[in-house]
């Protein structure tokens, strides 16, 4: 009888330890490794579609800093923090690479675009074809800054090529990037502006008149690599796989790049 007693007594003290226990909590997640990108401002439409598709099969947030590619150039010279660098022209990145700032090995050109002239809904009429800026009618255009625009230098380039710049000069307001030549057409601003294929694709009013001769200027190739003082390299080098991946290369197709991953 006593055995029985102690015996109830032990399964009644092991019922309440097991009761009063609590329950394993689940190991907590690490905290996702944030990738600095320094992105040519006319791949962020791209990238920002692109974002979210990354995000969620990867333990990482991609924090974008975009804007005119001379002008990330500088904030990577003068120590910005920054993990990838995708420039959209060959003049920047080389002058990361003279200076030791980028992985070289891990450059390569990922893609490829056109420049478009497109006219404010107000000069439709007025600009039927690219030779129409020369018109006396026509008073304004915008260009990216040669200096620090990819986009301005190639426009710049081409028009010379085409014996049209002397004749644009005199109108020319110029721009911090090729983002704010399209916000100048679409407000009116200006008559008409040069800018990529891929945000011509982007106008909401207005319209585009043509593509300029690819032959009229040096071909346009953004290229694209890990900056030496990244601490995350292995994270920064499999995003850089990405952007070569199809899913990457359906989204830059469907904003107006040229796929060209070399």
């Amino acid at each position: 009888m006593k055995k029985c007693v102690a015996f109830i007594l032990l399964i009644a003290s092991l019922l309440s330890l097991t009761a009063c226990s609590k329950p394993a909590e689940p190991a907590k997640a690490a905290e996702p490794i944030e990738l600095n990108i320094s992105a040519a401002a006319s791949l962020k439409d791209a990238l920002m579609e692109l974002q979210p598709e990354y995000e969620k099969n990867n333990n990482v947030k991609l924090v974008f800093n975009f804007g005119a590619s001379g002008t990330l150039q500088k904030q990577i010279e003068e120590g910005a923090p920054s993990d990838v660098f995708i420039s959209a022209g060959k003049k920047q990145m080389d002058a990361l690479e003279e200076k030791g700032l980028i992985v070289k090995e891990s450059r390569k050109n990922l893609l490829g675009n056109s420049l478009a002239l497109i006219v404010s809904e107000e000069a439709k009429d007025k600009i039927l074809k690219i030779d129409d800026i020369t018109k006396a009618e026509v008073d304004k255009i915008s260009i990216g800054t040669p200096e620090s625009v990819p986009a301005g230098s190639y426009a710049k380039e081409s028009l010379e090529n085409l014996q049209m710049w002397k004749d644009i000069e005199p109108k020319l307001v110029l721009a911090k990037d090729v983002r704010q030549v399209l916000t100048y057409v679409e407000t009116g601003e200006v008559d008409a502006g040069i800018v990529y294929s891929s945000d011509a694709v982007l106008l909401r009013k207005g319209a585009t008149v043509g593509a300029f001769s690819a032959h009229s200027h040096k071909p346009i190739v953004y290229p694209a690599a890990l900056i030496d003082e990244s601490k995350y390299k292995d994270e920064a080098q499999k995003f850089l796989f990405f952007l070569s991946s199809s899913v990457a290369s359906e989204i830059f197709e469907k904003y107006g790049f040229q796929i060209i991953f070399k």
